[in-house]
C-alpha cells in the first residue's frame, strides 16, 4: 500500500507560474486593496469592480501554465497517495495531473449562486451583473473572502490526521484557519517545509525538514528525501 502525502500549498509555488500574490505588494493584490475585492463588504460596496477583478484573474490563468513544481507533486502520484491541500483558487495543481485536490479558499474557474452557497457551476468566461442562477439569484465568484467560513477545512482535517508524510509548499503559514492543519499531524509525521523564507513553526513538535529554496526547487528536493526514506529508486 502507497504511503500518504499530504501536500498544503501556497501562493508561493503559483507564484512561479506567474501569478501574483497580494502578499507581494503590502496588501495590494493586482492594484487593488484586498478589502475591496476580497470581503462580503467590497461586493456589497461595488459588485462590478469585485466582478471585473475576478474576470481579469481568470483570464490571467488562462495563459500561464503549470510549473515543475506542480508537475512533481502529480508525478508522486506513481509512488505515493499525493492530496494535495490548496489555498490557491487556480487550477493549476489539476492540469499538471494531479487527482486528489482540495481548494480550501474557493477555485477562481467556479461561480456560486448568492442565495444557495451549495449552488457551484462550472465557469470559464467573464462573470457580470445580471447573470443569474436558475432561480433567478446573482451569482458571484466561488471565492473564500476574508471574514468568510472554510467550508472545506472541515473535509481537510481528516486528511492531515492521516498522513504518513506532510509537507508545507509555498505559504506563510500566517493565513488562518489553513495554517493550523499542521497541528493535525502526528508527532511521529515527518514534515517537509518548503520556502525560500522559512519562518519559525510554533507549537509544533514534529521532526521537521525545512527545505529553504522555491517551490520548483524544493519540491524536487523533497521527492529525493521521499524516495531515500522509502527505499525507492
Amino acid at each position: 500500500m502507497k504511503k500518504k502525502l499530504v501536500v498544503l500549498t501556497g501562493a508561493g509555488i503559483s507564484a512561479e507560474s506567474g501569478i501574483k500574490t497580494f502578499r507581494d505588494s503590502d496588501g495590494l493584490w493586482e492594484g487593488h486593496d484586498v478589502m475591496e475585492v476580497a470581503t462580503p463588504e467590497g461586493w456589497q460596496k461595488n459588485q462590478d469592480l469585485v466582478l471585473d477583478f475576478y474576470n481579469k484573474r481568470r483570464q490571467q490563468l488562462k495563459e500561464v501554465q503549470p510549473n515543475l513544481g506542480h508537475q512533481i507533486l502529480a508525478e508522486l502520484e506513481k509512488d505515493f497517495d499525493v492530496y494535495i491541500i490548496t489555498q490557491n483558487v487556480d487550477d493549476l495543481h489539476e492540469r499538471a495531473g494531479s487527482t486528489k485536490v482540495l481548494h480550501l479558499h474557493g477555485e477562481l474557474l467556479k461561480v456560486r449562486s448568492t442565495r444557495n452557497p451549495d449552488l457551484i457551476l462550472d465557469w470559464q468566461d467573464d462573470l457580470f451583473t445580471g447573470d443569474f442562477d436558475e432561480n433567478g439569484h446573482q451569482l458571484r465568484p466561488h471565492i473564500v473572502w476574508f471574514g468568510e467560513m472554510v467550508p472545506a477545512l472541515e473535509e481537510a482535517i481528516p486528511i492531515v490526521e492521516n498522513a504518513d508524510y506532510f509537507a508545507v509548499i509555498g505559504t506563510s503559514l500566517q493565513v488562518y484557519p489553513a495554517a493550523g492543519l499542521i497541528s493535525y499531524t502526528y508527532s511521529i509525521t515527518p514534515v517537509f517545509y518548503i520556502d525560500p523564507k522559512p519562518i519559525s513553526i510554533p507549537n509544533i513538535q514534529n521532526k521537521v525538514e525545512v527545505i529553504a529554496k522555491t517551490a520548483t526547487e524544493g519540491v524536487a528536493e523533497m521527492r529525493t528525501k521521499l524516495f531515500e526514506l522509502e527505499n525507492l529508486s
